[in-house]
């Protein structure tokens, strides 16, 4: 048996590490910058604008920041993406301070700091397969281990983004989202090593040659675009859920936000403990069908409201259905890996990702308007049909085999 050199493990670890650096800062940021409107006299459409100019970067920089790390490199790309979105954050309260702050420059910057996001944290999962590779780990693990950190992070990002707004106030606490991604930073350029055989030629084409490249190997493989389409859907319906349905239930029906906050908590906590424990196994086990009983398991949350649970039922409910969701990125993830060349991943993973977001402002005005036409419960029990039907669909069509290993 042989062993590993010592430190192989490193660069998973820094990697990890710095990954949950860059999504706690983006947690403190969501938490910190409504207040900061609120505090200043801002309107709920203010909030509310600003609320978007932190999801529509990520379409926009999972869309044209793919090609861009390719062409640059996957380390350097997720540490400079850390630097500039560190240094645009950390101008909102220096220009606050300044007096120099007003609504559309705020908006500016959340959006200018949100456009780095995407595209470091595909880099990010870029580098996954050649440091787990070196760390002798099944990729489904790291994947498991990468997304647990995401949702740890988000976990732990909003009561800490709750203690630091309380304490320090809304603009200091972007500082310490400052501080998070440069640490994020520091660590990915110092310890993120990867094998030399790993890193692809660079391109030798034009930036929109590279970026077409991309898009035609996604829009021809016929799994990545079931992939897409059915996360996209998913993801809309998610945010038609969260976004503005349950908040709605909760208030009609359970008794405010506090009772919400339990059950989002049950279903985060019981995702994050399900997607690390079936990081270690799913190696062992097919793909298609687990995949596509956890995707529905998780997607009929939707219905326990639309049944009318009360709070011990939704929270039984959460913890089942989470536990399901936390396998769904670890299959995933490593189909992808698999079909994807290393070349075309960046641009590749960077437009899978915008297509997955894509759905989610519609979704949530679309939420709104069925609240309003036929109410919180029916809403949500046509969504949660839907969810159903949607993801039971690997079942039955064939294509959705190539998500088994070694399949073409």
């Amino acid at each position: 048996m042989t062993s590993r050199p010592h430190g192989a493990t490193l660069p998973l670890q820094a990697l990890l590490a710095s990954h949950a650096l860059s999504r706690t800062g983006n947690v403190v940021t969501v938490f910190a910058v409504p207040f900061a409107i609120l505090g200043a006299g801002g309107s709920a459409l203010q909030v509310g604008l600003a609320a978007a100019a932190t999801t529509a970067p990520v379409v926009i920089g999972g869309t044209f920041g793919g090609a861009i790390i390719d062409r640059i490199g996957h380390v350097r790309s997720a540490a400079l993406a850390d630097i500039i979105s560190g240094a645009t954050l950390a101008l909102i309260p220096l220009l606050a301070a300044a007096g120099a702050l007003p609504f559309p420059a705020l908006v500016a910057l959340v959006f200018l700091g949100g456009l780095f996001d995407s595209p470091g944290e595909t880099a990010r999962r870029v580098l996954l397969p050649p440091v787990s590779e070196q760390a002798g780990l099944p990729i489904e693990r790291s994947i498991g281990f990468l997304d647990g950190t995401s949702r740890l992070s988000s976990l732990l990002g909003a009561p800490l983004a709750g203690v630091l707004v309380a304490a320090i106030g809304p603009y200091p606490a972007l500082y310490v989202t400052a501080a998070a991604f440069a640490a994020s930073a520091i660590l990915t350029a110092a310890l993120v090593r990867v094998p030399a055989a790993s890193p692809p030629e660079p391109s030798t084409h034009s930036y929109w040659h590279d970026l077409r490249d991309g898009l035609r190997f996604v829009t021809r493989d016929p799994l990545l675009v079931r992939i897409v389409a059915l996360v996209l859907l998913t993801n809309a319906l998610d945010a038609a859920r969260s976004g503005t349905l349950m908040p709605l239930y909760a208030a009609e029906e359970l008794g405010g936000a506090a009772p919400l906050g339990l059950v989002i908590g049950a279903f985060g906590a019981a995702a994050l403990a399900g997607t690390v424990t079936f990081g270690f196994i799913a190696h062992r086990l097919p793909r298609r069908v687990p995949f596509a009983i956890c995707f529905t398991v998780a997607g009929a949350f939707t219905l326990a409201p639309a049944l009318g649970f009360q709070l011990p039922a939704m929270v039984a409910t959460a913890i089942v259905c989470g536990l399901a969701a936390g396998a769904i990125n670890p299959i995933l993830g490593a189909a992808q890996f698999e079909r994807i060349p290393t070349e075309l991943r960046g641009r590749v993973l960077g437009l899978v990702t915008a297509g997955a977001w894509a759905g989610m402002p519609v979704g949530s005005l679309l939420g709104g308007l069925g609240a309003e036409l036929i109410g919180v419960r029916a809403s949500l029990g046509v969504i949660g049909v839907i969810y159903v039907a949607a993801t039971l669909t690997p079942f039955f069509d064939r294509s959705w085999r190539l998500m088994e290993r070694g399949a073409n």
